[in-house]
């Protein structure tokens, strides 16, 4: 019996009771398990596990200390990609749950939402070009996220995130559970990028290197704001409008490297996971923890903006302004807003119709 008991532990990493049924008669059951000496920690959900960003993004969480436990959910590929992950040895306990039946065990009583589901980006596509297939899927995430773990901090990777956090949030909204601390559109791959490429240009360590990049995330809402690089750089015009073409086109950068095979998921996992710890430090209770985040917003006269924020016990506890921008970024902000505008309405109008 001692020996049913330690394998029935060991399998209940691997899915929850009715995913993977083991047969009646072994005497076996699935129960909750805990790593030995594992240390208590914060629960975190990733929907969209099995997918290009959810594969490396569940990987890289499941090595962060302050996870205690990882549930992987997806529509296909969930149990093998848990089974997988579930045998690294770090503390996090890891669950796997496919397919709608199981969205809301999933999610409940999680901490930290992180979605990364929906179709990647192809050569020829842009990010609106997404937006008929993510938008349906972001919104039934969003409901269930209402309904099971409406306090839960959401990070929204899916594209286009300047659509999908509106419609995430119009969700909450009739739902009666929105809460403008709790909802963020993960842009940290655009400040990943900003940081290598001016430590390129630069000759820095791009560990060293802090560029603010607000507005949205895509194309020209993409806005570095290269006169406040810390530490402080000088750069010429020709420098400056390299670097922003460069920032703004990261994705379809690379997109067209890959040739077809793929959009930028490897990156884009490293960046928000490096987004997601910075909330995990803020649940802590960690002081001064600033990113920059898409969220709801009074920096401009849109609802939802990126810049600084800073993250707390509660999420975002204070969302900063922009500070002093030089005319080059003047004029592209101007163009950022008017088209943040139409991509905003566009999410709305969705969820409203």
């Amino acid at each position: 019996m001692d020996a049913n008991q330690r394998i029935a532990r060991i399998s209940a990493h691997l899915n929850p009771p009715n995913l993977d049924q083991i047969g009646s008669g072994s005497g076996l059951g699935r129960v909750g398990c805990r790593a030995k000496g594992g240390s208590p920690g914060f629960k975190v959900a990733i929907l969209g596990a099995a997918g290009g960003i959810g594969q490396p993004l569940a990987m890289l969480m499941k090595m962060n200390p302050l996870v205690s436990l990882l549930h992987l959910y997806d529509v296909a590929n969930a149990p093998g990609v848990t089974a997988d992950i579930s045998h690294m040895d770090t503390s996090a306990i890891v669950r796997g749950f496919l397919g709608q039946s199981q969205l809301e065990e999933a999610l409940t009583g999680m901490d930290l939402v992180i979605i990364p589901a929906g179709v990647p980006r192809k050569p020829g596509m842009t990010r609106d070009d997404l937006f008929n297939i993510n938008a349906g899927i972001v919104r039934t995430l969003s409901e269930a996220i209402a309904k099971c773990c409406p306090k839960a901090i959401v990070n929204i990777i899916s594209n286009p995130v300047n659509s999908t956090v509106p419609i995430a949030a119009e969700v909450f909204k009739k739902a009666g559970t929105f809460d403008p601390k709790k909802l963020m559109g993960v842009t940290m791959l655009d400040v990943v990028r900003a940081n290598t490429f001016v430590a390129e240009v630069m000759s820095l360590d791009p560990r060293d290197v802090d560029v603010p990049v607000v507005g949205g995330h895509a194309g020209v809402t993409i806005l570095p704001l290269l006169s406040q690089v810390k530490p402080p750089c000088s750069f010429t015009q020709k420098e400056i409008e390299y670097l922003t073409d460069r920032i703004q086109n990261g994705g379809t950068e690379v997109v067209e490297a890959k040739a077809g095979a793929g959009s930028a998921t490897l990156s884009m996992a490293y960046a928000a996971v490096k987004f997601a710890d910075a909330c995990l430090r803020g649940l802590r209770g960690d002081a001064n923890i600033v990113e920059c985040a898409f969220v709801a917003s009074h920096v401009t006269e849109l609802p939802f903006f990126a810049s600084k924020v800073r993250l707390g016990r509660c999420g975002v506890d204070e969302v900063y302004g922009l500070g002093p921008m030089n005319e080059y970024e003047r004029m592209g902000l101007e163009k950022a807003k008017k088209e943040l505008e139409g991509s905003i309405a566009k999410g709305v109008t969705f969820v409203k119709k």
